[in-house]
């Protein structure tokens, strides 16, 4: 039974979804989401589907956060991407942000009343990824009542879009990481177009440059580096990448009803080949999304359970996009040579969906950590 908010929710998402399908050829040709895209978060409201009923939101919880992405991304898995980091963070930050006196609440009534939109700035050329515990290269030096900031961010998702950056950075004086919130239009902020990938092409992932960027220093806002823990909101990957495979799957059914060869005297849904691809993929995605959706419910359920849960999390999207991959591959070897075509959604798809394969947490960092977890379960 769907209850009246997941109802709610899952209106907003397919609405947005909509907009996102429309004009998904544009955002993967331009390498950006269309504008029409970014307003249709704002218009719709759903960028404050994480933010609490309390603080006024949708107050969606980690499930219904996720069938909503899951939605969006069936209509575009960039556009379900990119403001799923949006979301993730609002989500976090609603349950534990720790800033100086009076700032995330005046961000707050920002997101609130204007729609604003936040990315975590944390990538850099040649840290990699954050969570391998890189030193960033951004620097913030205090000078008076100010910081001033340089650096390059790589991997920021809707980058030129954003009207507000969590920049983390080196800070000298205190020889410790933090992060800085940062608005678009500081003096010294800027977005260098590099973003130019074979998939996920429409997040707009480009360079983050900070030039001399000077700031006061309540906005010096996460101080120090928090020892990570799990966190639910990160599961708006997989579930990205299943609607995006979800999406492959119907395309491909579709495909088989219509498609009739002069070899045929019926559509290819009647081999028996086919079929069984079709079978494959539904078996596929009820497995990974089963998975996901109890892990989901889990951490709804039982919040004091949570810290033990990275495991299970880590699990989930690594089975995730494994899944996702093998429809997409299925549903391209029912299309034939046709799923090539950029007439078809086929090959898109499997551009797309590659994309979570580099997307955290990697696989090998989580087999490593299911075998930490095994041998000290059973010492």
């Amino acid at each position: 039974m769907i209850i009246a908010n997941e109802e709610h929710i899952l209106t907003k998402a397919k609405q947005v979804a909509e907009v996102a399908k429309k004009y998904k050829q544009i955002g993967d040709e331009q390498a950006q989401l269309a504008p029409q895209v970014v307003e249709a978060f704002r218009t719709t409201a759903y960028t404050l589907l994480t933010v609490p009923k309390a603080q006024g939101g949708d107050g969606a919880n980690l499930h219904d956060f996720l069938l909503a992405q899951e939605a969006v991304a069936a209509g575009d898995g960039a556009a379900a991407l990119s403001i799923g980091w949006h979301l993730s963070t609002m989500q976090d930050l609603c349950e534990s942000a720790n800033w100086p006196e009076g700032m995330f609440e005046k961000f707050l009534k920002e997101v609130i009343q204007e729609h604003k939109i936040v990315n975590r700035a944390a990538s850099e050329p040649k840290t990699g990824s954050p969570t391998r515990g890189g030193l960033p290269e951004t620097k913030a030096m205090r000078d008076g009542n100010d910081y001033i900031l340089s650096g390059r961010k790589t991997f920021t998702s809707m980058a030129a879009d954003l009207d507000y950056y969590l920049v983390t950075a080196y800070v000298e004086e205190e020889d410790a990481v933090g992060s800085f919130l940062i608005a678009r239009e500081i003096n010294g902020v800027r977005v260098e177009k590099t973003w130019n990938p074979m998939g996920m092409r429409a997040t707009g992932s480009d360079d983050l440059i900070l030039e001399q960027v000077r700031v006061p220093a309540d906005c010096y806002v996460e101080k120090g580096r928090k020892k990570p823990g799990p966190k639910g909101s990160l599961l708006h990957i997989p579930a990205c990448y299943l609607g995006i495979a979800k999406s492959a799957r119907d395309e491909a059914v579709r495909f088989a009803k219509e498609f009739q060869p002069n070899t045929l005297d019926k559509p290819i849904i009647s081999v028996p080949h086919i079929r069984e691809k079709i079978g494959e993929m539904d078996l596929e995605l009820m497995q990974a999304r089963h998975f996901m959706y109890h892990v989901a419910s889990l951490w709804d359920s039982y919040p004091e359970k949570r810290h033990m849960m990275g495991p299970e999390l880590a699990a989930v999207k690594v089975n995730a996009t494994k899944a996702a991959v093998k429809v997409v591959d299925l549903a391209m070897r029912i299309a034939g040579g046709r799923g090539l075509s950029k007439t078809q959604p086929f090959e898109q798809h499997y551009r797309d969906v590659r994309a979570g394969l580099h997307n955290p947490p990697m696989d090998d960092a989580v087999l490593e950590l299911l075998a930490s977890h095994a041998e000290k379960k059973d010492n």
